[in-house]
Order: C-alpha cells, then structure tokens, then sequence
C-alpha cells in the first residue's frame, strides 16, 4: 500500500509537470556578450566651460494644459545674463509633484545658470491601468513653452530632462518639436515597458537568489494581457521617436540599478539617432548609483556636476570627447520581447481560472451544510450521504489545494518585496519556495489517498456518494481542487526540468 501511493504520487507529480511545461513558454534570456567600450573612468565633460555660481531664485507658476492645469516650479539664476538655457523636467513613475521632485538637479542647474521648470504630473489622464505617453508628451510640450516665454531664457535653448519613465516621453516632445535644444535621458528603460518588465524581474529575482524554476514565472505573469483591460501602454515603443531626433543627448546611467538595461539601452539610443546623422550622443555611468542616480541615499554629486557642465556648455559639450565614459556597466543578459503564453495569454482568464477553482473548492462544503441546515428545518430525514472516509480526504485535498495556492501568492509577494529593496533573505527565497512545493506535493498526496479510497469503495459495491446533494458536493470540490493543481502546475509548483 505505502509504495502503491508513493508511486501513484510520483506519477501525479510527473503529469502536472508535463501540464505545467506544455501549458506556457519558458524563460531563457539570452546572454548580453559584450560590452559597450569606454573611453575612460572619469567622466568629466569634454568641452565644458569655466561656471560661475550664481545665488538661486525660486517660484511657483501655473501651466495651463487641454482642459486642466498643474502647478509648476521655477528656479532661476540671480544676475546671470540673458539668453540663458533652460530645462523642463519629465516625471517618472509615480506621482510627481513640482514642490519635491528633481530637487538636486534642479538646485545644480540654476546654480550654473540654467532655468529649470518642473511640472507637476498630471493625474487626470494618468493611472496604473491607463497611460497615453504621447498624450503625456503634449501635456510636457506646454511647459516647454511656458520655459520658453520666461523672461531671460533663450527659446531656441530650452530642453528637456526625462528621467525612468520619463525617459519615453522626451523622446516623444524631442521627435515632435525639432527647436527643442537637446535631450538628457537618466536611467531610460528604452525598450518596451512589457520587455522593460520583464528584464528587471529577471534581475531583481537573480540578485535575491531565488532558485531556477520560479523563473517560469516570468513570461507567464508579463507575457499575458493583463487583467481588467487597457495596459495598452506596456507595448510602447520609443524608437521610431528616438529616430527622429536630431538633438544633442545626455544618456545616464547608475551601475547600481538593476532594473534598467543599461548597456544595451545607450546602445540603442546610439544606433537610433544614428539614422537621422545624429552623432551628439554622450553617455555616462556612475559607480554605485541608483536608479535615481543616488549613493549612500544622495543623488550623486559627480553626476550634478556633469549634468550642469553638459547643459551650460552647450553647444561645446554637445560632441566633445569622450562619448562614452564611467564606471563599468554590467548588464548580463538582453532585454527582449516577452513570450506569450500559448492558452493563457489572457490575464482575465488566468485569474478566472484560479477564482473559480478556489470558489468550487468553497462551494463544496458549503452545499452539505446548506441541505443539512435546510433539512432540520423541514424535519425531514437525510437522503445524502458521501461513502466512509471519502468526506475527510475529499477536504483534506481542496484545503491542501487552497493552502499552497495561498502559499504561492504569499512567497510572490515576499519575493517582490525582497527584489525591489535589494535585499535577500535565504529562509524566504529558498525555503519558502520549498514550502510551497511541500504544500504541493501534500495535496498531490491527498488526491492519490483519495482516488485509493474511491477505488475500495467501489470494489466493495458501494456508492462514492448517494443523493444529489452529497454528488454534487463531492465533485465540486473535486473539481475545483484538480483546477488548482493545475494552476500550480502552470506557475511551476511542480516543475522538474522539464
């Protein structure tokens, strides 16, 4: 009896790891080869003037927007002369606000004598399920042109910083509006905000040292449609904008920030650039800078020194060597479109799948409590019965089902906490993915235990269940539970290499 279950077990094991294989892609990235060249470590500005520190000026005006209007903060340089440049600020995820972002640069950059705006993030059009980054770069261009009317600033100097998220909308004001005077891109994604997705997962999950096969769930969780609609934006590509610009580019990096494709990120924006003859592309990576280019929780002063020397020396600064200098970047493994899962690359039907087979699971017990309650009341005898120790192992499977999907939900959760922080914690990562395959193979265990009891009471020419009521109990939290397994089966639970 022992090995009988023992092998019924393995070949449970054995089944829903096939399912779980042929049900969706795999994830193999594939490795990034080479690097890009430096010119040097440091990255001093090729061509940057002798500045003057001039005291900072600060002040609140108001950018009127299609049907809205959003706050915007000014910094100006007392006494500097006329025909000053200027720079319009580009949020990045998030809710921006004029009064607390971009601070440092901001500070930096009036202080070497550039006119900075800041915009506030305009949150009308703009949610997690819903963003149009063309729309958004018509909201930015306005700002552009506020800048552009402030007493002091040169219009054919004013330019734009996009920064993360931001970094695929200036491109967009940039392609648009050729008098735009130049482009600095910090930590830009480039690539597609799905393959973006996708590669800082990838990252972050190598950098937690979680085990191989939770990787599976890379494309499967990215790949799909996502739930609820829209997300149409998690496709946009910046290219055919970046193609289009003819500005000089300020490209910046922190080697610390996993989550960007830094390497082949400035590759691309070179060879995209390229193809209007646009050669004006600088690029650089700070040591141990985050993906808001801080260390140690301070937006690195080395790149506010650049950045002000760049900006204030254009047009000297615009092609001056060297192109490419900094810290060593290291990106391992290439950011690339994101395989779709063949039967369930629709996020509603994969979240359906796993709501309907918890609640048939529910329902099960439920319907006998209902009938029994139902029954006293009427006084009437029971007419519904599940055959002898059927009933125990029957719970015992949909309770083990729902348990290690709960398992699973919680491990993702803890293991995206740990990524995004930069953090590792070998008892989560290690032991709680074997926590979660224990649960599974419990419940694997109780369907074996299950099937071997159903199998004696029929051999005995007994009924699994009598009644309509005690029926239709049984086989839906049968039902329900093998549906759980099989999406376990689908995030890899069950995976064994194959």
């Amino acid at each position: 009896m022992p090995f009988r279950i023992a092998g019924s077990t393995a070949v449970g094991i054995l089944i829903l790891a096939f399912i779980g294989a042929i049900m969706g892609p795999q994830w193999d990235p594939a490795p990034l080869s080479e690097a890009l060249p430096r010119e040097r470590v440091s990255t001093t500005i090729g061509g940057a003037l002798p500045r003057q520190q001039y005291d900072v000026r600060v002040s609140q005006i108001t950018v009127e927007l299609d049907g809205s209007s959003v706050d915007a903060r000014l910094m100006e340089p007392v006494g500097a002369p006329e025909g000053r440049p200027g720079v319009v600020f580009v949020h990045g995820a998030g809710t921006g606000q004029s009064e607390s972002a971009f601070g440092a640069q901001t500070q930096a950059l009036a202080a070497a004598g550039v006119v900075t705006l800041v915009p506030s993030k305009r949150l009308d059009t703009y949610s997690t399920s819903h963003r149009d980054y063309v729309e958004m770069a018509a909201d930015y261009e306005r700002s552009v042109r506020a800048l552009r009317e402030v007493p002091g600033v040169d219009p054919g100097k004013v330019g734009v910083y996009g920064e993360s998220e931001g970094a695929w909308i200036a491109p967009v004001i940039a392609a648009r509006d050729p008098e735009v005077a130049f482009v600095v891109l910090v930590s830009a994604p480039v690539v597609p905000p799905r393959q973006q997705a996708a590669f800082a997962t990838d990252a972050y999950l190598r950098n937690t040292g979680v085990p191989g096969g939770v990787f599976r769930a890379i494309p499967r969780a990215v790949g799909i449609s996502l739930p609820g609609g829209d997300f149409e934006y998690v496709d946009f590509d910046v290219a055919p904008f970046q193609r289009q610009m003819t500005q000089p580019v300020l490209v910046v990096y922190g080697t610390a920030d996993l989550s960007m494709p830094m390497v082949q990120g400035a590759e691309q924006i070179i060879r995209d650039t390229a193809i209007v003859g646009n050669t004006d592309i600088t690029v650089r990576y700070y040591e141990n800078a985050n993906h808001g280019l801080k260390v140690d929780g301070k937006v690195s002063s080395v790149f506010l020194r650049d950045l002000a020397d760049w900006v204030a020396g254009l047009p000297s600064t615009a092609g001056a060597a060297p192109r490419i200098a900094g810290a060593d970047p290291v990106q391992l493994y290439a950011a690339a479109p994101v395989p779709t899962p063949r039967w369930l690359g629709d996020g509603d039907v994969v979240l359906g799948v796993a709501v309907v087979g918890a609640g048939l699971v529910a329902l099960g017990p439920v319907i006998l409590l209902v009938a029994a309650a139902l029954r006293r009341v009427r006084g009437q005898p029971s007419d519904s019965a599940i055959a002898p120790g059927m009933a125990l192992r029957t719970w015992l499977l949909g309770v083990l089902s729902l348990l290690t999907v709960g398992a699973l939900i919680w491990y993702l959760l803890a293991v995206a906490r740990l990524a995004l922080g930069y953090e590792r914690n070998v008892w989560i990562v290690q032991g709680g993915w074997l926590a979660v395959r224990v649960l599974g193979i419990a419940a694997v265990v109780a369907g074996v235990l299950l099937i071997e009891r159903a199998r004696r009471v029929r051999e005995s020419g007994a009924a699994i269940a009598r009644g309509a009521v005690a029926i239709g109990s049984f086989a839906t939290t049968v039902l329900g539970a093998a549906v759980l397994l099989v999406v376990l089966a689908y995030w890899g639970v069950y995976q064994l290499g194959i």
